[in-house]
């Protein structure tokens, strides 16, 4: 990873058009040659960038170019001095001022090229960050889906679970159950309810509903929130809604020992 702090400004050509004036910003170059463009506020994404797949060409104002592999970023670049020479402007915002380098970003799959205009670099470091682990998520469907179908009852007393995961010829529902007066519902699970989750519960209790052994079949659509478009439509569809609360359910969890 390298990471660059300086005074820059950015075209970005291709499917689209954009721009950023000369201010002082936070470049990263990733080891897949990606190149990002931070500011110190606002959102977490990046103002521009340009992913991988995509090759760098730097460009010093000797103009010595040189193709730059992130991973080797090191070896690769020409060092540049912390201080502006006489050519670049005093303010970070002057677009006159002369770049002492610059970043050629073109992606491999489309003409998409981004351009960056180094007028002062007041840090220039690269840092070897290894094999990253992945995120481990807490609360996501799966989660959920596990939960419920250990608190089966919580859609109603006397539900029993059929299984997780049923399967049907357009996907498996995420949990079948038999409610406590013996008909089949099929669970609908979603972190965030919208729409499409409820047009997914309809075509799978349309799909199990033609199974004589399981007609009638209930839905339910179950998730941590439900938007009003969703709940309206889940119950003109003839649908129960069901909010899961993670936290309590997971307070909730069996320790004790089972086989399965």
């Amino acid at each position: 990873m390298r990471i660059i702090v300086a005074d820059c400004s950015a075209e970005y050509s291709g499917r689209l058009n954009a721009s950023l004036p000369s201010a002082k910003r936070v470049l990263l170059v990733k080891a897949d040659n990606s190149l990002l463009i931070f500011s110190e506020l606002g959102s977490y994404k990046p103002l521009n960038w340009m992913a991988a797949p995509c090759t760098i060409r730097e460009v010093s104002s000797k103009n010595n170019d040189s193709v730059v592999d992130a991973g080797t970023a090191e070896t690769a670049r020409s060092k540049v001095p912390a201080t502006r020479t006489s050519d670049t402007a005093d303010s970070a915002g002057d677009c006159s001022a002369v770049p002492i380098k610059v970043f050629r970003v073109a992606s491999q799959k489309s003409a998409d090229i981004l351009e960056v205009k180094i007028y002062r670099v007041y840090a220039d470091d690269t840092y070897d960050l290894g094999l990253d682990p992945g995120l481990n998520k807490d609360g996501v469907e799966d989660h959920l889906q596990r939960y419920l179908a250990e608190q089966i009852d919580r859609i109603g007393q006397g539900a029993k679970l059929v299984r997780r995961e049923y399967p049907t010829p357009i996907g498996p529902v995420d949990i079948m159950a038999v409610d406590g007066q013996g008909c089949h519902v099929a669970i609908e699970i979603k972190r965030h309810g919208g729409i499409d989750g409820v047009e997914q519960l309809t075509r799978y209790v349309k799909l199990l509903s033609k199974d004589p052994l399981l007609a009638p079949v209930r839905g339910i659509f179950a998730a941590q929130t439900i938007t009003p478009q969703a709940r309206t439509l889940a119950t003109e569809r003839g649908f129960d809604c069901l909010i899961l609360d993670y936290e309590e359910m997971k307070g909730a969890e069996d320790d004790s020992l089972r086989l399965f």
